[in-house]
C-alpha cells in the first residue's frame, strides 16, 4: 500500500499533475466562462449556441497529430527533444491566443471572438495531444494509471479555477475600477499567465527516453505521397495489424457508453425531480468534485495493485452498478442527501473507470514512432459514445421514463464487458509490482 501511494510523488508522475492543470484551463475559457462573458455582453442566445462548434478541434485532433510524431522544430527540438519542444511551442501559442481572446469584444465582433476561440481550442487540443504522447512515453506501465490520476486531479482543479475562479476575479475587477470588458480582459490575462505552469513543468522534466526515433534525414527527399503515407497512413496501418483489432476498437467506443448515456441526462433528470440549479451546482461542486478526485486516485492505486485486465473488469462492473443509484433517486424523489450520495457514488466510479481505461489506451500505443497519432485516434473513438451514441438519450428518457432509462443505461455497459471478455487475451497482464515483492 505504501508503494501504491508513493508512486504519486515520483517526479515523472507528479509532473502530470501540473500538465493536467495546463490542459484543463483552456477548455472552460472557450466554453462555460466564455458563454457567461458573452451573455453579460448582450450576445444573442442563437449566436451563443453556435459556439458549441468551437469544441470540434478536440474531436478532430487526430488529423494533425502526425505532425507531432514526425516533424521537429528547428533548433528547439535539438535542445529540448521532440516532446518537450512541441509542448512548450503549443503552450506559448496557447498563451498568446488566450490573451488575444481576452482583448476581443463579444458584443461588437462575435465572429472575431469565434475565430479566436477556435484558435484557442486548436492550440489546446494540440497541447493535449503532445501531453498524451509525453505521458505514454515517460511512464512505465505500472505508473500509467497513477500518472493519469494526477492528470485528472490537475485537470479538475483547472476547470474550477477557469470557471468559479475566473468569475470571482472578473467580478472583483469590475467592482474595483475595471468595468465590463476591461475586467474580462484582465481575467483572461491572469488565466493565460497561469499556463506558465505547463512551460515550467516541461522545462524541469526530462525528455522521454523511449520516444519516437529520429526521422531519417533522407525522408525529406521522398515523394510527397510517400511522406504522407509515413506520417498519416502508417500509424493506422500499424494498429490494424494487431490481433482482434476490430474488437479492440469497438471496446474503446463502448466501454464508457453507460456512463455517457447517464451523464447526458443527469442534469435534466435532477431538475425534473424538483431540485434547483443552485442545489445541483453545489452538490456537483462539493460531492462530485471530491468524489471524482478520490475515484481517480483509487483507480491509480487499483491498477498498481492488480493486473490491467482485472482492473478493467472491476471498473466496468463498478460503473454499471453505480448507475442503479439513479433508479433509487427516481424512486426517492426530491431528497438532497440522496442526491449527494448518488452524485458521490457515480462520480467516484467514473473517476475510477476513467483512470484505468486511459491506462489501457496508453498500453495500446506500443509503437513509440506513432504515440501521438495513435493515442489521439483512440481518445477520439472513446468520445464517440459521449458525442454521437448519446445523442438520442433525451428521446429515450422521454419515451421510457426516468427509472427505465437509467436501467437501460446500466444495461448499455454489457456490450463493453462482452468485448472485454473477447479481447482479454490481447491485454498484456503484466503484474504491476516487481516480482521480488511477490505477486500483485
Amino acid at each position: 500500500m505504501r508503494a501504491a501511494l508513493a508512486i504519486y510523488a515520483e517526479p515523472r508522475v507528479l509532473a502530470l499533475l501540473f500538465l493536467g492543470f495546463a490542459s484543463g484551463l483552456p477548455l472552460a475559457l472557450t466554453g462555460q466562462t466564455l458563454v457567461v462573458w458573452m451573455a453579460q455582453s448582450g450576445v444573442t442566445l442563437t449566436v451563443i449556441g453556435l459556439f458549441a462548434l468551437v469544441g470540434l478541434p478536440y474531436v478532430l485532433k487526430f488529423l494533425w497529430a502526425p505532425v507531432f510524431d514526425r516533424l521537429a522544430l528547428p533548433g528547439l527540438t535539438a535542445l529540448l527533444g521532440r516532446r518537450r519542444s512541441w509542448l512548450i511551442a503549443t503552450e506559448i501559442a496557447l498563451i498568446l491566443a488566450l490573451v488575444a481572446l481576452g482583448a476581443s469584444t463579444p458584443a461588437l465582433h462575435p465572429a472575431r471572438v469565434a475565430a479566436l476561440a477556435l484558435l484557442v481550442a486548436f492550440c489546446s487540443a494540440s497541447q493535449d495531444t503532445v501531453i498524451d504522447a509525453f505521458r505514454v512515453e515517460s511512464l512505465s506501465e505500472p505508473q500509467q494509471a497513477a500518472g493519469m490520476a494526477n492528470y485528472v486531479a490537475g485537470y479538475r482543479v483547472a476547470l474550477l479555477v477557469a470557471t468559479a475562479g475566473a468569475f470571482e476575479i472578473a467580478s472583483r475587477l469590475q467592482h474595483g475600477g475595471f468595468p465590463g470588458r476591461a475586467g474580462w480582459r484582465l481575467t483572461y490575462d491572469v488565466m493565460a499567465a497561469l499556463l506558465l505552469v505547463g512551460i515550467v513543468t516541461a522545462l524541469l522534466s526530462r525528455e522521454p527516453a523511449n520516444g519516437p526515433a529520429r526521422p531519417d534525414p533522407s525522408a525529406a527527399r521522398h515523394p510527397f505521397l510517400r511522406r504522407l503515407k509515413l506520417a498519416v497512413a502508417d500509424p493506422f496501418l500499424d494498429f490494424l495489424t494487431r490481433p482482434a483489432w476490430l474488437s479492440i476498437l469497438l471496446f474503446v467506443v463502448l466501454f464508457k457508453l453507460s456512463d455517457a448515456m447517464a451523464g447526458a441526462m443527469t442534469a435534466p433528470f435532477v431538475l425534473a425531480l424538483g431540485f434547483s440549479k443552485v442545489d445541483f451546482g453545489r452538490v456537483v461542486k462539493v460531492f462530485g468534485f471530491g468524489a471524482t478526485l478520490l475515484g481517480g486516485f483509487a483507480g491509480g492505486s487499483v491498477q498498481r495493485l492488480i493486473a490491467l485486465r482485472r482492473s478493467l473488469w472491476l471498473a466496468g462492473l463498478a460503473q454499471m452498478l453505480a448507475l442503479l443509484t439513479f433508479v433509487w433517486l427516481a424512486a426517492t424523489g426530491r431528497h438532497l442527501p440522496v442526491l449527494a450520495a448518488v452524485i458521490a457514488i457515480t462520480n467516484f466510479t467514473d473517476g475510477l473507470g476513467t483512470v484505468i481505461f486511459v491506462a489501457y489506451l496508453s498500453a495500446l500505443c506500443e509503437n513509440r514512432s506513432y504515440t501521438a497519432t495513435q493515442y489521439a485516434l483512440l481518445s477520439a473513438l472513446s468520445a464517440v459514445g459521449r458525442t454521437i451514441l448519446s445523442a438520442g438519450t433525451g428521446w429515450l428518457a422521454a419515451t421510457t421514463g426516468w427509472s427505465h432509462f437509467f436501467l437501460l443505461s446500466t444495461l448499455a455497459g454489457i456490450p463493453g464487458l462482452i468485448l472485454l471478455w473477447r479481447i482479454g487475451h490481447t491485454i498484456r497482464d503484466r503484474e504491476a509490482f516487481d516480482p521480488s515483492l511477490g505477486p500483485a
